[in-house]
C-alpha cells in the first residue's frame, strides 16, 4: 500500500525541498515508484530543484480545480522513471487548495505510486496544514540552531493535532532529518549538538545531512544530490535515510566532510 510522506519544517530555509528531491530520488533509485508534489504554491521551487522548470504545462492547483488531468501534470523524470512530479502553482495563491480537492489527488496518487512525498511550505498556514492533512508519515526537517528547533517543535505538536491520524486517534509516524551539520561547529558550541536536537524534539532520528557545497551545487543544476553526486557525504546520508524510510536498520552517522571521518551517534532515540 502506498505511503504518504510529508516534509516539513516550521522555518524556511532549512532544506526542505532539496531533502524531498533527495529522499524521492534515492527511494526510486532503490526500485520504488515515487511521486513528490510541491505544495508551495505561489513560489513552486521542487521543480527548479529537480530540473524540471521547463516541461511544467499543468499542476497542482489545474488538477485540483478540474482544468487538467493528473496524468497531463505528473512529469515523469528522464534520469529515474520511477520517479515522477506533481508541481504547484505559479501564479496562484494558497487559497486555490482545497480540503476536498488535495484529499481527491492524494487519493488518486495512491493508488498510482509506492511513495508520495509532499514537499510542504514553511509556517503554519494553509498550505502547510493540507500538505500533513492526508499523511502517513512526517519528516521534520531542522538546522541545528535554536529558532529552527523550536518551530520545528511546534510543527509536531500539529502533526499530532491537525492530521487525519490524529482525528482518529492514531500516532503520526514522525522522524528528525537534521540538516546543515557540520560536526566541528557543533563540538565547538556554535551550533546544537545532535544530542541537544533529539533532546528537545524526542522524535526518531532519521539522518544527518552535513553542511556541504554538493548540496547548492545539485540545487544549481537542477539534479537531485543523489543523482548528481551519489557518492558524496550529502548523497551517502540521504541514502542511508531513504533505507531506514524502507525499515532498514542503518546506524545514524555524521559524516564529516573536511577530514573525510565518521562519527557514530548512539543515540537512545534512533530510527
Amino acid at each position: 500500500m502506498a505511503k504518504v510522506l510529508v516534509v516539513t519544517s516550521g522555518k524556511g530555509g532549512v532544506g526542505k525541498t532539496t531533502s524531498t528531491a533527495a529522499l524521492g530520488a534515492a527511494l526510486a533509485q532503490g526500485g520504488q515508484t515515487v511521486v513528490v508534489v510541491d505544495f508551495d504554491v505561489g513560489l513552486r521551487n521542487l521543480d527548479l530543484v529537480m530540473g524540471a522548470e521547463r516541461r511544467v504545462v499543468f499542476d497542482l492547483v489545474n488538477v485540483i480545480q478540474g482544468d487538467a488531468k493528473l496524468a497531463q501534470a505528473l512529469i515523469r523524470d528522464k534520469r529515474v522513471d520511477t520517479l515522477s512530479l506533481l508541481p504547484a502553482s505559479q501564479t496562484r495563491d494558497k487559497d486555490a487548495l482545497t480540503p476536498e480537492g488535495v484529499a481527491r489527488v492524494i487519493a488518486e496518487l495512491r493508488e498510482k505510486f509506492d511513495w508520495v512525498i509532499c514537499d510542504s511550505p514553511a509556517g503554519i498556514e494553509r498550505g502547510a496544514t493540507l500538505a500533513m492533512r492526508h499523511a502517513d508519515l512526517a519528516v521534520v526537517v531542522t538546522n541545528p540552531e535554536v529558532s529552527s528547533v523550536r518551530d520545528s517543535d511546534r510543527i509536531i505538536g500539529l502533526l499530532d493535532s491537525k492530521t487525519e491520524r490524529a482525528e482518529r486517534g492514531e500516532r503520526m509516524e514522525k522522524h528528525l532529518l537534521l540538516t546543515r551539520y557540520d560536526t566541528g561547529r557543533a563540538n565547538r558550541g556554535e551550533m546544537l549538538k545532535t544530542e541537544d536536537v533529539l533532546e528537545i524534539l524526542s522524535i526518531p532520528l532519521l539522518g544527518i545531512i552535513p553542511e556541504s557545497q554538493e548540496v547548492l551545487r545539485a540545487s544549481n543544476i537542477g539534479s537531485p544530490v543523489t543523482l548528481s553526486s551519489p557518492d558524496s557525504a550529502p548523497g551517502r546520508a540521504y541514502f542511508d535515510a531513504a533505507r531506514r524510510l524502507r525499515g532498514e536498520v542503518v546506524p545514524v552517522a555524521a559524516p564529516d566532510e573536511k577530514r573525510g571521518l565518521v562519527q557514530r551517534l548512539f543515540g537512545r532515540r534512533v530510527a
